[in-house]
């Protein structure tokens, strides 16, 4: 059984900055593509970025692409979004999202690709 558990939201001005974090608890971190997606209440979830098995491959929704990162890390058994320069847009409900995969270059922006899904954390952006 996978469990993923975010952490890092809350409340930032705009321009500004803010870290989440995804902790993985269950087997073969590296086993997993790992992706954020985010949520506005009425809103389809919409991918936000994406990192390959092994932490070499990345790839972002243009709208946040330059301001955001993805990475991970494999001894610790977690992912990380660094948000910077934030707008208002941005606020959402930010999910973590796991898939399993055989290959280590694959990605996917599709959410009914991921079996596995944390609870969401808060990001509020004011203006």
């Amino acid at each position: 059984q996978v469990q993923l558990v975010e952490s890092g939201g809350g409340l930032v001005q705009a321009g500004g900055s803010l870290r989440l974090s995804c902790a993985q608890s269950g087997r073969s971190f590296t086993n997993y593509v790992m992706a954020w997606f985010r949520q506005i209440p009425g809103k389809e979830r919409e991918f936000v970025a994406a990192v390959n098995r092994p932490g070499d491959t990345t790839a972002y929704t243009p709208s946040v692409k330059g301001r955001f990162t993805i990475s991970r890390d494999n001894n610790r058994n977690m992912a990380y979004l660094q948000m910077n320069s934030l707008k208002p847009e941005d606020a959402a409900l930010y999910y973590c999202a796991a898939k399993l995969s055989a290959t280590a270059f694959e990605w996917t922006d599709v959410p009914g690709d991921y079996r596995w899904w944390g609870q969401g954390t808060q990001v509020t952006v004011s203006s």
